[in-house]
């Protein structure tokens, strides 16, 4: 009902909107880190600009409590509700390594991981292992396991630690459970069908199984890698695109494979090349009159905030705003720059804190803050909404509505 509200309210003004994600930005002052978060304590005047012209306020990526994964917390910011439209994170990876996905295909993420002589896991992500190391694992892999009964197996690399798994063939259906544990200590867990009655769920976990059984053997000796976990066992859904939606021509700029995905999901345009921010800042300057939204994905807060890493964190922050006149040379009308969700340094992983948003426009108004930080944030005229109506407010910013009513 609301959705169709917005869309007989929707207007061209030729407006440009810009939707920067600065992965995990948001954060816990703690007596630790001094009582300041990693946004607080680092150096950015560009940021500090901006906030002088800007609203701000805090946004909740999916329901109070509820901790996101990148894909529900990326889904919201793009205007859908994260508990109704959800998508595994193995579609998601997936799409953004190029793999065609067709009807009845279930994909999955993969990450290395190190065991001990049991059998648990010691690392979650092998250290990180490099891109390289991950294209071998993959091939020895590929080289050995082409179909399991009348399912074919699809295996491409990602980046560092991470790749994806493709099952293809009749009788297939996710969602199944994970196989990661979660945390380090626990032995990798079974794949279980999500609705026990179902046998396409069933004869999915049976391959996932046989594929452990097959591929485990495979690693034994690859230290660290010696292991993995799946997550995200499904297949694709149909989601209408951010042109059905917003009447908006979208494009995603994006470094890792997971973010491209997510934004083709949604019909934007994948944009290949750049490798940092200052890269992803230019090739929006040279797309700037072909496209009416551009989403530019930035991954190093979070992963500095998964390894706890606070002076790693500002870094990312200060880096981030070094770059950013690169944008303003041609700047949107309408600019959010904000996180997916929050990752505490503390938590050393994602969490259900809301995360900080600044929203700016010619008619944004200003909150009299002269930083975007999560304290100032608390005071801004935006308060804290759920991150799935971040769209809209851009949109208003935009001029993009008529007025509703009488």
């Amino acid at each position: 009902m609301l959705d169709e509200t917005y869309s007989k309210l929707l207007v061209k003004s030729g407006a440009k909107l810009a939707l920067i994600v600065l992965d995990g930005l948001g954060d816990i002052a703690t007596r630790e880190q001094g009582y300041l978060t990693p946004l607080e304590a680092a150096r950015t005047p560009h940021l500090d600009m901006l906030s002088s012209d800007s609203a701000q306020g805090r946004m909740i990526p999916v329901a109070p409590g509820i901790t996101p994964g990148s894909g529900p917390g990326h889904l919201a910011l793009f205007g859908y509700d994260p508990l109704e439209f959800q998508v595994g994170r193995g579609v998601i990876e997936a799409l953004g390594l190029g793999v065609t996905l067709g009807g009845g295909d279930v994909a999955v993420r993969g990450n290395f991981c190190s065991l001990d002589a049991n059998g648990l896991v010691t690392d979650r992500r092998a250290g990180r292992i490099p891109t390289e190391r991950c294209e071998a694992l993959c091939a020895i892999l590929t080289d050995k396991i082409k179909q399991i009964g009348d399912i074919k197996i699809t295996i491409q690399a990602g980046k560092e630690h991470r790749f994806v798994v493709v099952f293809r063939g009749e009788g297939l259906e996710g969602p199944l459970t994970d196989t990661d544990p979660g945390r380090e200590g626990q032995p990798i867990a079974t794949a279980e069908p999500a609705d026990p009655k179902s046998a396409e769920q069933k004869k999915t976990a049976k391959v996932v199984a046989d594929f452990y059984r097959l591929a485990l053997p495979l690693l034994k000796s690859q230290h660290p890698a010696n292991g993995f976990l799946l997550r995200g066992i499904a297949h694709q859904p149909r989601i209408p695109t951010i042109e059905e939606r917003y009447g908006l021509k979208a494009a995603a700029i994006a470094v890792y494979p997971m973010y491209k995905g997510l934004s083709q999901l949604v019909g934007m345009k994948k944009v290949e090349g750049p490798q940092t921010i200052a890269e992803q800042f230019q090739k929006y300057l040279e797309l700037y009159d072909d496209y009416d939204f551009f989403f530019i994905h930035y991954k190093y807060t979070d992963k500095a905030g998964e390894d706890g890493n606070f002076d790693a964190k500002v870094k990312a922050i200060e880096d981030f705003d070094a770059a950013l006149p690169i944008l303003l040379q041609k700047k949107p009308e309408v600019i959010a720059i904000t996180g997916d969700h929050s990752t505490p340094c503390a938590v050393k992983g994602h969490s259900w804190h809301p995360q900080p948003v600044l929203l700016h426009s010619p008619i944004s108004g200003w909150d009299k803050l002269d930083r975007f930080t999560e304290t100032g944030s608390n005071l801004g005229s935006l308060g804290i909404f759920e991150a799935k109506y971040l769209m809209r407010l851009m949109q208003a910013n935009g001029r993009m509505f008529a007025k509703f009513g009488a």
